[in-house]
């Protein structure tokens, strides 16, 4: 089987984890808490090639001819079903 480098493919957005400042910002900005944030699991295979670790944020730069770039965020969460 193949394996295809998510990081360089065209169709992915550019991925980057948002150090502390940058985290509380994001949070304060937006009066929001971490559990607010969209969720993505820690064996995505995205937050596995940029080495993001649970209870990092994520930024993800999505380019769209409409809306320009966007920027959206994403909580990373241990990979256990929650009830």
């Amino acid at each position: 089987m193949e394996k295809i480098n998510v990081l360089g493919h065209r169709l992915v957005p550019r991925h980057r984890i948002l150090n502390e400042e940058e985290k509380q910002e994001l949070l304060k900005r937006y009066r929001i808490s971490l559990k607010d944030l969209p969720k993505i699991l820690i064996t995505d295979p995205m937050v596995k090639a940029i080495g993001a670790n649970i209870g990092d944020v994520i930024e993800i730069e999505r380019i769209s001819p409409t809306a320009g770039i966007s920027h959206y965020y994403r909580y990373v969460v241990e990979d256990k079903p929650t009830i």
